[in-house]
């Protein structure tokens, strides 16, 4: 894997463990540079559903546009993935000087309680936290502390000099 990340075709993401309060996965995260680059390589198996490779896909879209605005933005922020022993699992976190903010990202076009379990969950551990979930629906709304924002709307505010989306 080491060759993919000194030819930039991969990346990994190291877990979230800073004054971890549980016992959580120590594995790190694979991804490709590219979400087109992740669908072409990945092998097609015949249990597959088609929305499980798009969510990777679209996860993967996400968290390659986050570092590239974190990589402009030249503030020091790292990022990470958390996840739980017990499989609760936030799939960004962006940890830097202006705070924490974790981000969960759901091929859906609507929230479920089940989508907000792992921001939960981090946030019992990190109160301080920004949580948010991005989801494929129209509407921005806050659901028990959690911002439920569409992705288009997070990826028309990431870049550097505009608004910050990872505020509320």
């Amino acid at each position: 894997m080491a060759i993919l990340e000194d030819l930039l075709v991969a990346f990994r993401l190291p877990v979230f463990n800073k004054k971890a309060k549980r016992e959580l996965v120590s594995h790190e995260k694979f991804y490709y540079f590219d979400a087109g680059v992740y669908r072409t390589i990945r092998p097609a198996v015949p249990l597959d559903q088609p929305q499980e490779i798009d969510g990777a896909a679209l996860e993967t879209l996400i968290i390659q546009q986050v570092r590239a605005w974190a990589s402009y933005r030249d503030q020091g922020d790292q990022l990470f993935f958390w996840r739980s022993r017990g499989g609760t699992e936030v799939d960004l976190v962006v940890y830097g000087k202006g705070g924490i903010w974790a981000i969960e990202i759901k091929n859906s076009g609507k929230v479920r309680p089940e989508d907000l379990t792992g921001l939960k969950e981090f946030g019992r551990d990190y109160p301080m936290a920004e949580r948010i979930l991005l989801y494929r629906g129209k509407h921005r709304e806050v659901i028990s502390g959690i911002t439920c924002m569409p992705i288009t709307e997070f990826l028309a505010q990431l870049h550097p000099g505009g608004s910050d989306p990872l505020i509320s």
